[in-house]
C-alpha cells in the first residue's frame, strides 16, 4: 500500500486516538491552532507528521513496538520527499528506515510521561498566576537565564495555559504547554523552568501543579516529554503523579549527498 498525503482530520483523529497518550502531540496538532503548519502522511493505519512550525521542520513518528515495522515501511517510502534537513522524534526501531537517505545525529533518549495519579499533585503547594501576551518580555528573560536554547512558540501564551511564579517583580519560574487542545482532549507540558538563583524551592513543581489543575478541567490526557538523563525533572514529575509510558529518540537528520 503506497504512502498518501492525508487531509481528513477525522481519519487522523481516529487512527491517532487509538493511543492518545503516545500520540498526544500529533492529536494536538490537528487543532486549528497548529493545523496550517502540518503535513500528514498515511500508509494503511500508520501515520507520520511533518510539522513546519519549527526550524528545521520536525518529523513525528511514533508506534507501539508491535507496529514499528509497519510505520518503518511508511518512513522508507516517505524519505525521498522529506526536506534535506529536519529534526525528528522517532520511536525506537524506526531509525534504520531513514538511515539510507539521511545521516542521523542523535540528540538523546527521551521519555514520554502521562499524568496517571493526579492525587499526587498535592505533593506540591500550588502557586503561580496565569501569564498572558504582556508577560512575553519577562518570560523571554527567564528562558535566557534559565533555559537557553529551548523551543518556545510565543503563540502558546494565547492559550492561557502558562503559569508563572514571581519573586517581587521578576518572573522566576514557569510551567507551560507545547500542545493544548480541548477539541482533541490532550495537552503536553513544556517550557518548564526555574531561575538558577531560586532553584531548590519547589517553584517549578508549584507552577506545574496549578497548570495541571487547569488542564484537567479541559482535557483527558496531560502528557510531557523529558530527556532520559534529566534526573531532577524525572524525580519532580514522578512526585507529581506522572508515569513513564513510552521511550523515543530525537535526531537531527541531514540528507546524504550522492
Amino acid at each position: 500500500m503506497p504512502v498518501r498525503a492525508e487531509h481528513d482530520r477525522a481519519v487522523l483523529a481516529r487512527l491517532l486516538g487509538r493511543d492518545p497518550v503516545l500520540h498526544a502531540y500529533q492529536l494536538g496538532d490537528l487543532d486549528d491552532f497548529f493545523w496550517p503548519y502540518t503535513s500528514w502522511f498515511r500508509r494503511g493505519d500508520e501515520v507520520a507528521l511533518l510539522y513546519h512550525g519549527a526550524d528545521p521542520p520536525t518529523l513525528l513518528a511514533f508506534a507501539a513496538p508491535a507496529r514499528v515495522p509497519a510505520l518503518a515501511g511508511l518512513l522508507r517510502e516517505l524519505a525521498p520527499v522529506l526536506p534535506a534537513r529536519l529534526y525528528a522524534h522517532l520511536s525506537p526501531g524506526l531509525e534504520p528506515a531513514l538511515a539510507d537517505g539521511f545521516t542521523l545525529d542523535a540528540a538523546g533518549a527521551h521519555h514520554k510521561m502521562a499524568l496517571t495519579d493526579p492525587a499526587r499533585l498535592a505533593a506540591a503547594t500550588p502557586a503561580g498566576v496565569v501569564l498572558h501576551a504582556g508577560d512575553l518580555p519577562a518570560l523571554r528573560r527567564l528562558y535566557a537565564a534559565a533555559y537557553p536554547g529551548n523551543w518556545f512558540d510565543p503563540r502558546m501564551l494565547d492559550t492561557g495555559q502558562y503559569v508563572g511564579v514571581r519573586d517581587g517583580d521578576e518572573l522566576v519560574a514557569v510551567a507551560g504547554v507545547h500542545v493544548y487542545s480541548p477539541a482533541y482532549r490532550v495537552a503536553a507540558l513544556g517550557n518548564v523552568t526555574t531561575h538558577p538563583r531560586v532553584r531548590g524551592r519547589g517553584l517549578a513543581g508549584a507552577a506545574v501543579a496549578v497548570l495541571c489543575g487547569r488542564l484537567r478541567d479541559r482535557v483527558d490526557h496531560v502528557t510531557l516529554n523529558v530527556k532520559a538523563d534529566n534526573t531532577a525533572a524525572l524525580r519532580l514529575y514522578d512526585r507529581l503523579g506522572f508515569t513513564r509510558v513510552a521511550d523515543y529518540g530525537e535526531y537531527t537528520l541531514t540528507v546524504r549527498r550522492a
